[in-house]
């Protein structure tokens, strides 16, 4: 037996038990992975709360690191004692042990710590996407980030200076608009003091941004599409503050012809050389020193509620890790 967190119904963070499961051994294509850090992230939220629907009993969490203990049939690559990583897979991270599936691993590098594999997997391989792929940022290029002290938004900000995008971040104090500055950010706008949009335009000199990333959801929507530019690009890629009402097309007309993409990064990762290229080039990007993981917070894996509680009341800042 081995200890894992889990939901048995959706609600708060009072839903989670700290409780007894049973691993058996890995079958074909599958490895026994031991955790050694497990990464926290909002989607975890969203499947505590049943926003994203899993089945129950679940040890929810999408992203760890670990060793491999025991390997099953028919598994190429990996054997015992390898450091592997994951993120983005079906939630159940939750846990001391699990089987996974081999093909959704990558080895984590030397030089990466464990708990640098599980903070940066899930955040690291989004930040990857969304600024090569969901849009290619270009140099010289402003645009604009909300949420830039939280997980993602750290990385991003670190990852546009070093590609030479000039970011402006939205913050909720001036001590996260300081932490925003030190990585990377050019400008650093705190919503409760400001008028996002109004200083948003003010800085492209009444143009607006190309491309607005936004995990914030509800609260910011608004705001995002009147930040973007003509024929701007919407990245929604979150709901920290609950999910977007249903959207009329033709407010994105109204608005300067605008585009809307919902990115996920299972999409982003659909193929075993997706996910290499993906977790490589962020690998490489930590490994350079240009993208710094900075782990701000840790808790045992059985105060996994309290850290929950933390998150989402906005105490935590960057990364942080569960620890089994």
């Amino acid at each position: 037996m081995v200890k894992a967190v889990r939901i048995h119904e959706t609600g708060g963070p009072e839903k989670m038990v700290y409780e007894d499961v049973e691993v058996g051994d890995p079958g074909p294509g599958e490895v026994r992975v031991r955790h050694t850090a497990i990464g926290l992230n909002f989607i975890d939220i969203y499947t505590r709360t049943g926003l994203y629907p899993v089945p129950t009993p679940n040890a929810i969490g999408r992203e760890a690191a670990g060793v491999v203990v025991a390997v099953g049939k028919k598994v190429k690559g990996l054997k015992k004692g390898d450091r592997v990583a994951y993120a983005g897979s079906a939630p159940g991270a939750y846990c001391e042990e699990r089987n996974l599936p081999a093909d959704i691993l990558v080895p984590v590098p030397k030089g990466v710590s464990d708990q640098e594999a599980a903070a940066m997997m899930l955040k690291g391989m989004t930040t990857e996407y969304l600024i090569r792929r969901t849009y290619k940022c270009r140099e010289g290029e402003i645009v604009l980030f909300h949420a830039a002290a939280g997980g993602v938004g750290l990385m991003f900000g670190q990852w546009a200076k070093a590609l030479g995008v000039k970011a402006i971040g939205t913050v909720s104090s001036p001590e996260k608009a300081a932490l925003a500055r030190k990585n990377g950010y050019a400008w650093v706008i705190d919503y409760t003091r400001e008028d996002v949009a109004a200083r948003v335009k003010e800085i492209t000199n009444g143009k607006g941004v190309p491309v607005v990333y936004d995990g914030v959801g509800k609260d910011t929507w608004e705001i995002s599409l009147n930040c973007l530019a003509p024929r701007g690009l919407m990245v929604s890629f979150g709901n920290a503050s609950g999910p977007v009402p249903p959207v009329a097309p033709a407010v994105l007309g109204a608005k300067g012809s605008l585009y809307l993409t919902r990115p996920s990064l299972m999409a982003y990762t659909a193929t075993r050389k997706e996910l290499e290229d993906s977790a490589k080039a962020l690998f490489k990007m930590v490994k350079s020193g240009k993208v710094k993981i900075h782990i701000d917070q840790t808790y045992p894996l059985q105060e996994a509620a309290q850290a929950h509680s933390d998150l989402e009341s906005r105490k935590t800042t960057g990364q942080t890790v569960l620890l089994p």
